[in-house]
């Protein structure tokens, strides 16, 4: 029993120009620390498929999916949203990360690895039922999880994203789902400015103040998350794994170190042990300094391989 890494080439396609920090580079920075780590050697390598139609119908409409198929061009970009674009290849590169989620959650669900880690983009959490935003396209979290719900007929599935911005489209998908415990940690006040009061009871934010101290963070995360998790009992948990937090990141104000992340990680580890047979599907959100984001990965990777 090993870790899964998916990846796959045509993610680094979907280029949504120069300067813009959702960047292919952020996916060849990880794989090329990795291979210096030798960390490489020890994870089962997966190159997935697309998501199929149906597998997308699971979360969003057929009418908003047909609104991304017109709107991708045949050149050049256009934007969904001030941020966010598409080019000729980005439907593709949203597919294969889709699919990837999907596919994870059926190999750890049906024993061929102990869990599982998505390197892919574009990120999924900012994706909304019937929106595109924030770099997103597809809910790749809340896919993972439909598919665990509905295929693999679990009861009880835990979503943890410790992206620094919050997952407002996770949020907006599964709040009221009373099979999903979403418990998030995001840098408040910060975008996407939604989603943080409108909490349904399976929703649990703990927002994290500008400048905090990773001893304080480590606290927030610890008390806000933590019982909920143990009492709610997962069988699998799901992570929205963006480490945007770190000191160095550019796109927030967090103080969080690479082994802020280890940490995160192994009390994400201890539950899975408790409660989820160790069954845990991580996917890459956001992390725009590259050194920063490679070596926060390396370390996320680390902690997953270690469970055996």
């Amino acid at each position: 029993m090993t870790t899964a890494f998916f990846s796959h080439d045509d993610f680094m396609k979907h280029n949504m120009g120069a300067d813009h920090p959702e960047c292919p580079e952020r996916l060849s920075s990880i794989l090329a620390y990795l291979a210096d780590t030798h960390l490489e050697q020890d994870l089962d390598w997966v190159r997935p498929e697309e998501a199929t139609r149906d597998q997308l119908l699971s979360v969003h409409p057929e009418k908003y999916i047909q609104q991304l198929e017109m709107m991708e061009p045949t050149r050049g970009r256009v934007f969904t949203d001030p941020d966010t674009a598409m080019m000729p290849d980005t439907l593709r590169a949203a597919r294969l990360a889709a699919g990837a989620n999907i596919q994870a959650v059926d190999m750890v669900m049906s024993s061929q690895v102990t869990n599982a880690f998505v390197c892919a983009r574009p990120p999924g959490h900012h994706a909304e039922r019937s929106k595109s935003m924030g770099f997103c396209f597809f809910n790749n979290i809340a896919l993972a999880a439909m598919r665990a719900l509905n295929f693999h007929h679990l009861e009880r599935v835990a979503i943890i994203d410790f992206d620094v911005h919050q997952g407002n489209g996770t949020v907006d998908i599964v709040g009221g789902d009373e099979r999903i415990l979403m418990c998030s940690s995001f840098q408040h006040p910060f975008y996407p400015h939604s989603h943080v009061h409108r909490q349904a009871h399976n929703i649990v934010n703990v927002p994290i103040p500008a400048d905090c101290s990773p001893a304080e963070y480590r606290k927030a995360v610890e008390d806000g998350w933590l019982k909920k998790l143990q009492d709610f009992r997962p069988q699998v948990i799901l992570v929205s794994a963006g480490f945007d937090g770190h000191r160095l990141d550019p796109m927030a104000e967090l103080n969080l170190e690479t082994e802020d992340y280890r940490w995160l990680t192994e009390m994400i580890t201890s539950v899975a042990n408790d409660y989820s047979n160790d069954r845990i599907i991580s996917t890459l959100e956001g992390g725009y300094h590259l050194r920063a984001l490679a070596e926060s990965v390396t370390a996320h990777l680390e902690v997953l391989n270690s469970v055996y």
